[in-house]
């Protein structure tokens, strides 16, 4: 895909899709879907800023968010072994696997004062993508499913998502926290510096 270009594209295809889609989410999420799918399928765009591990807990680093909070891209990066507690997000979103591999087990809650439900258990690899929200099932945990490597994997959200309130659930007693999740930088990646492609359209030009 070329590095950063990749991300750009898929910003820009994204940006199109949710100003057209009327908010048809399930139409945001199959054509998603399919923009996610073919960003992960290469390797190669992801700044290494943005794909560092924390030493204690999985990180989640902000790499776009849209002008008007109508989605946002994060990585979520997992040191081997690290997983989040149960939780939801109460927005559609996607995850695609970039790199290693990722548990996830899906929960639907019966009542406080009840064991939650577990719905799924699936492994995602390199290439492959699944999606949450609050239509099709919202709730589940996520860990690093390898031991020995970090793990990564891209996720889109149908709004800010490190500013959504959101909760973390007791699995034994289905009881609910109120939860914000932020993000893990402060800076998001250029995505926009083409200067060098014009230097070098105008070096060709003037041949």
């Amino acid at each position: 895909m070329g590095g950063i270009a990749g991300l750009r594209r898929f910003v820009q295809d994204m940006t199109k899709l949710v100003g057209t889609s009327a908010g048809d989410e399930e139409a945001i999420r199959h054509e998603g879907g399919a923009m996610l799918s073919k960003l992960v399928s290469a390797d190669d765009w992801l700044p290494d800023a943005f794909a560092q591990p924390g030493p204690a807990s999985y990180r989640q680093y902000l790499l776009w968010c849209d002008p008007l909070e109508r989605f946002s891209v994060v990585s979520f990066v997992w040191g081997p072994g690290q997983t989040t507690p149960v939780h939801d997000h109460t927005v559609w979103g996607l995850v695609g696997m970039l790199r290693g591999a990722e548990n996830g087990v899906g929960y639907e809650s019966r009542g406080i004062g009840k064991p939650m439900a577990i719905t799924t258990n699936e492994t995602l690899t390199p290439g492959a993508v699944c999606a949450v929200s609050p239509a099709i099932g919202d709730i589940h945990t996520v860990s690093n499913a390898l031991m020995d490597r970090v793990s990564i994997s891209i996720h889109v959200y149908g709004a800010n998502i490190g500013a959504v309130a959101r909760h973390t659930y007791n699995a034994r007693t289905g009881r609910p926290k109120d939860f914000v999740s932020g993000y893990s930088n402060d800076a998001v990646p250029n995505l926009f510096d083409r200067s060098e492609e014009t230097r070098q359209a105008l070096k060709t030009a003037s041949k």
